[in-house]
């Protein structure tokens, strides 16, 4: 029996990426000692007033189907919020509303490129954006990110990587996984190269809320980008809600006009009430996101502290995020044996550096979204690990 292209494209570019993580869970259910370090889930709740205002939209009779760009209340909050700091004005049109960031991703790449196309893209990438890219038969373009420059995306490395068929530069700050944050300096770097190569600028800006003190820039507030760039974004991080699925487009209207088919096509709407909570969500600080930033980069700085000067291992402190890299230095040292024989050993599960792209395959990444108490005993455990000399 035959399968389309796209199966082939995919092939080994879904769960198989999260192996470690998916045995871990599968594990845990029977053994509690197991130390989960894996995804990027927030270790709290929504808070109460958005289950509140999800809970009555639905009594009030929210149920039904909804407008396929999303609802008109979501559609003026998002308006309201992007406008703050836009560089053009926007409207209702410019917004397409999606079941999360990576949905809002693959309807984006969906309608900018093709088989044969490039994405250029800062590796090591979040584990997805491979899969992403590749569903729409476009090739993924890798550009290093080095640590020197704190894993922020060069222009001279840009360039070394564009080719004439290069259509798509992704950005994704606050990165994951390394906790970068692009400043608006390193952002206009960006626009001679864009307009040189008539590149569109797709920004993943999930973890907005998450920088621990650096300033946020997005190119949609600088007026020679905003023309060319398309924002992703969701309450998924920002709210601790990434089981409700809601996310947005914000792009020029030409794109948002060509991908509503599509989005259609797939969906036909998100449900309405969890596009109220959403509304509200926008519209109001976060309390989840204010606690999270002081936890998460709490937290890194525990790791960094337990694990300064240990031999073959090197914590690099994010800037933004639920995450922090831990370098393997020891020569010719596998950073997936690594993480797998640290999980058999010493029960720690942590997502090797591989599932982020080759330049991500000397470290390992931990979440920070565990209690202090559990990631000092995951320190305790790495460190007598590297001891054991169990790698």
């Amino acid at each position: 029996m035959k399968f389309s292209k796209l199966t082939d494209r995919i092939a080994e570019l879904g769960s198989d990426k999260w192996t470690l993580h998916l045995e871990a869970r599968k594990l845990k259910e029977h053994d509690e000692d197991i130390i989960e370090l894996t995804i990027g889930e927030p270790d709290q709740p929504p808070a109460d007033i958005l289950i509140q205002k999800c809970h009555e939209s639905m009594l009030s009779g929210r149920t039904k189907y909804s407008n396929g760009r999303g609802e008109s209340n979501l559609l003026d909050a998002l308006v309201n919020k992007y406008s703050k700091r836009s560089a053009k004005n926007l409207s209702a049109d410019n917004f397409l509303c999606l079941p999360g960031t990576q949905t809002a991703l693959y309807a984006t790449m969906m309608t900018l490129v093709e088989e044969n196309d490039g994405v250029l893209v800062g590796d090591p990438y979040y584990a997805t954006y491979e899969g992403i890219i590749r569903s729409s038969g476009a090739d993924i373009q890798s550009i290093p990110l080095h640590q020197e420059f704190g894993f922020s995306i060069q222009e001279r490395d840009i360039r070394d990587k564009i080719s004439p068929n290069s259509k798509i530069l992704l950005l994704n700050s606050p990165h994951n996984p390394t906790g970068a944050v692009l400043s608006r300096e390193e952002l206009l770097k960006l626009v001679n190269v864009c307009e040189e190569y008539n590149l569109w600028l797709v920004s993943d800006e999930v973890y907005e809320d998450l920088i621990f003190e650096q300033s946020f820039a997005s190119p949609m507030e600088i007026e020679r980008l905003a023309n060319r760039s398309i924002v992703v974004s969701s309450i998924s991080k920002s709210h601790a809600a990434p089981g409700f699925r809601s996310g947005w487009v914000l792009a020029p209207e030409q794109v948002i006009e060509k991908m509503l088919p599509l989005a259609e096509t797939m969906l036909f709407g998100n449900q309405p009430f969890i596009a109220d909570m959403t509304e509200y969500a926008v519209r109001n600080p976060s309390e989840a996101a204010i606690k999270m930033k002081i936890d998460y980069e709490r937290r890194a700085k525990l790791i960094c502290q337990e694990l300064a000067n240990i031999d073959c291992i090197e914590p690099l402190m994010p800037k933004a995020g639920m995450f922090i890299l831990l370098k393997i230095n020891q020569e010719n040292a596998n950073a997936d044996n690594f993480a797998w024989s640290l999980f058999e050993k010493q029960k720690v599960a942590t997502m090797p550096g591989s599932s982020f792209g080759k330049n991500g395959e000397n470290y390992l990444r931990l979440s920070l979204t565990v209690p202090d108490k559990l990631l000092q005993e995951a320190c305790h455990r790495i460190k007598a690990f590297i001891k054991q000399k169990n790698f």
